[in-house]
């Protein structure tokens, strides 16, 4: 994570210790240190630009998915000394880590004297409700399928609970959402829940107020641990990249998340600085199955190779990621992620396999093999600025061997109708701390099940399914570990997307006369859950 001022050209790197969300204001300005006659300078507020919609604060709906939010806590939660490696997963709401009592079986006790916003105490009755829910077709959770290896989450007593798998995975990546009540669980789809408006949580925080641009939480006065210093959280709903990036200039926001060459261009205003977070987010292009050219593995495989993922990296995102060829990171290190699986650039390689395959270039610059056209529809969500420069970037790649890109932003309402006839500039990594987690849906033979954006084209290499299938069933391990890297192999040789990059979050931030954790490792993510606002609780002020 890297923190840059802007103030001379200067940049540090910074070491130290949220996906739906809100915008907050923090009016603490102009400072870079407080002595105690100062503080009182400083006020208890933040102001953060929230370019999602307010409301949905229901973890049905994947808010505090990984149990990091203001208003939740999870049995467990993700902690690092920074974002250079895979958080270590610690106890929140659990007393312990998991203790296995026997085979794919693990035992969970609860801490006492934890009471939810509403009053009430939590219990293992809780826990049971919450992950039941997630489950229930009849919730219809958007991220039931995120937690498909626990077979039953049972009550061990009233303080306990017993976690039951259908592999031997370790549970800890499964036990970060966060935990609802009981009596907030309702017999209804998810989206209808009062949840999403009224949350009800164990976390340092409530809602007190939520209009559709504007949403406050305040410090819980009876919360169960340490009261918050900093008292009020405002999100304003902005969902414009250039008006947060206005606003924070005009002083009316502290904190957003901006695409990188927005957020450059603020760095230093006002005692402003953009931080940089390694993600394992990862951006990249689907691929129709039902498409004559796309469905064609020596096309895929040549899309691949005549995409300069680095280019991609230093142009459009100004630095601020990595490049992408699998949806495995590097920051997973060497034990898992394959240097070999990489693919270089080269557009040699590329044309050449095109022309071996039959596609051969024709008067308009556009290959064609028989009736068939290199040509297919690549969309985009057009208020994304970043997945609009990254399609236009990729069609220019594909352009030079011969390949017709025709990108158009659109509505994700739209999207969601053209994902088997149409390219789509996607993004994952939402529960990256489970590797099972970043490559299965991606990457498997589609289900039933499956979420819409689980592997659209259900293009499957050779052998891939039954690899995944069993590290998913496998224990963490020197021998599991070997499985993920064949998993990047047989990707590798037969693609089915074109990943591009791992993106690097960058936010805007004031937060002069605070002092808080770094960032860690982030998720696929929007908004300001995570980045330097990912621990608000803990925020203290300089002393």
């Amino acid at each position: 994570m890297s923190v840059h001022t802007g103030v001379g050209g200067t940049s540090s790197a910074v070491r130290g210790l949220a996906t739906a969300g809100a915008a907050v204001l923090i009016a603490a300005v102009g400072l870079t240190g407080c002595s105690p006659s100062d503080r009182a300078s400083v006020t208890d507020r933040i102001v953060l630009g929230e370019s999602q919609e307010l409301g949905d604060f229901n973890p049905m709906l994947g808010y505090a998915q990984l149990g990091v939010s203001p208003l939740y806590d999870g049995l467990l939660v993700p902690a690092a000394d920074g974002d250079g490696r895979v958080p270590d997963l610690v106890p929140a709401l659990a007393e312990s880590k998991p203790q296995r009592t026997a085979p794919r079986t693990w035992r969970v006790p609860l801490k006492s004297g934890v009471t939810f916003s509403d009053g009430t105490a939590l219990d293992a009755r809780d826990v049971v409700a919450t992950y039941r829910a997630l489950v229930d077709p009849l919730v219809a959770s958007t991220i039931s399928t995120d937690f498909a290896p626990i077979v039953a989450v049972e009550s061990d007593g009233a303080q306990a609970v017993t976690v039951r798998m259908d592999t031997d995975a370790d549970p800890s990546p499964y036990l970060l959402v966060g935990i609802v009540p009981s009596e907030r669980v309702e017999n209804a789809p998810a989206a209808e829940w009062a949840l999403n408006t009224r949350p009800v949580g164990t976390g340092a925080y409530r809602l007190e107020s939520l209009d559709p641009d504007q949403a406050v939480l305040v410090a819980r006065e009876d919360y169960w641990g340490d009261r918050p210093a900093l008292g009020r959280i405002v999100y304003s709903h902005v969902p414009d990249d250039n008006t947060r990036a206005q606003r924070i200039a005009a002083g009316e926001l502290d904190g957003a998340g901006l695409p990188p060459r927005l957020a450059d261009g603020l760095a230093g205003r006002d005692g402003t600085g953009v931080v940089s977070v390694t993600s394992a987010d990862w951006r990249g292009i689907s691929l129709p199955g039902t498409n004559p050219f796309t469905a064609d593995p020596a096309a895929r495989l040549a899309m691949n190779l005549g995409v300069d993922r680095q280019a991609v990296v230093d142009d459009v995102l100004t630095g601020a990621g990595e490049p992408a060829s699998t949806p495995v990171a590097s920051v997973y290190g060497t034990a898992v992620y394959d240097a070999g699986a990489q693919f270089a650039f080269d557009p040699g390689a590329a044309a050449a396999t095109l022309d071996d395959a039959g596609w051969r270039v024709g008067a308009d610059g556009v290959r064609t093999r028989g009736a068939d056209r290199a040509s297919f529809p690549v969309l985009y969500n057009a208020q994304d600025t970043v997945r609009r420069d990254l399609a236009v970037a990729f069609a220019a790649s594909m352009k030079k061997i011969g390949v017709e890109v025709l990108t158009r932003g659109t509505s994700w309402d739209e999207i969601d109708t053209r994902l088997a006839d149409s390219g789509v500039v996607l993004g994952g990594g939402a529960t990256p701390y489970s590797l099972d987690s970043q490559v299965y849906d991606t990457l498997h033979t589609r289900v039933p099940e499956s979420s819409p954006y689980a592997n659209p084209g259900n293009l499957t290499a050779p052998g891939l399914d039954l690899v995944l299938d069993e590290a998913r069933m496998s224990a963490p391990g020197p021998e599991n570990d070997l499985r993920y890297k064949r998993i990047q192999q047989l990707y590798a040789e037969q693609p089915s997307y074109v990943f591009l990059a791992f993106l690097h979050h960058t936010y805007v931030s004031r937060s002069a006369g605070w002092r808080h954790d770094s960032p860690i490792l982030e998720p696929h993510s929007h908004g300001v859950t995570w980045g330097p606002w990912w621990k608000l609780p803990s925020w203290q002020p300089n002393s």
